[in-house]
């Protein structure tokens, strides 16, 4: 079912602070997509459009794609990976995979095939290391996949810093244990809806549901629905501490029905400095 609110694409600007970022990668700059669902009722192709030509107009170092490129088909992921081989970068596109793009069977295999197939490179469980040894990019499995494996952080040495992407920012609790200077998800779509000055939907929902007795808290409407997408809403866009480490969650390129309110689809653009000199 198509959206029947729709937003105009919004970018987010931010500068964000990392100790220990080697001198040569200060003022690095990064784009960051998310929850595509590639087809024609959740991705309107002027969407798109201008996602590529803002990404490319801002000349990025690194272009991130945090997952659920397809919804219920792998099939529009051809569609998809012909229109954004336009996108240009200098130090390549790299990506991990959302639950959309794991459940189905082979689905996994056909969204990486098709990215690859554009030089996209797909992480799954994997370290790559494009600026040098000492600022690696870790992509995550999908933490809903049965194969997310955090642990692989422990390769790298404590003292270096690096970048993580995990489509899901329910990862970020786990990550708590590990050093994550920075970590890129999505999966959320922000909410949707959102009233300003309060808060996302499901946000709203779950003070709602708090704030009535025990016997009441199952009939608050939609907060079953939205409690099996993520256990954190507070994290559901934006910038964010978790710990010691910092999480960006983006609000995603595509939407579901009934649409986005307030809650405009985002290209966001990081700046990254260090600490010291920030």
């Amino acid at each position: 079912m198509r959206p029947f609110w729709l937003e105009s694409l919004q970018v987010e600007r931010l500068t964000i602070a990392i100790a220990g970022l080697p001198a040569h990668l200060q003022g690095i700059k990064l784009v960051q997509w998310s929850d595509l669902h590639c087809d024609e009722e959740h991705l309107p192709e002027a969407v798109l459009q201008e996602a590529i030509a803002i990404t490319n107009q801002e000349k990025p170092d690194l272009i991130f794609l945090t997952g659920d490129f397809i919804t219920d088909s792998p099939q529009p992921i051809f569609a998809l990976a012909d229109s954004i081989k336009a996108l240009k970068s200098q130090g390549g596109i790299y990506a991990c995979l959302g639950n959309h793009d794991s459940y189905l069977p082979q689905a996994r295999e056909t969204v990486r095939s098709a990215l690859t197939s554009v030089g996209i490179r797909v992480l799954w469980n994997e370290i790559v290391t494009p600026y040098g040894e000492n600022f690696p990019i870790v992509g995550l499995a999908d933490y809903w996949s049965g194969e997310f494996l955090p642990q692989i952080l422990e390769q790298i040495s404590p003292d270096i810093p690096r970048l993580v992407l995990s489509h899901n920012p329910d990862t970020a609790m786990i990550l708590k244990d590990w050093r994550v200077d920075l970590q890129l998800s999505g999966h959320t779509h922000g909410g949707q809806v959102t009233i300003p000055g309060i808060g996302s939907l499901p946000i709203i929902l779950e003070e709602l549901r708090r704030s009535l007795p025990e016997p009441y808290r199952p009939w608050v409407p939609l907060y079953r629905e939205f409690s099996k997408v993520v256990r954190y809403w507070q994290w559901s866009e934006g910038f964010h501490r978790v710990g010691d480490n910092q999480l960006y969650v983006n609000r995603g390129l595509g939407t579901y029905f009934p649409g986005r309110l307030f809650c405009p689809p985002e290209v966001t653009v990081i700046t990254l400095v260090n600490s010291t000199q920030s």
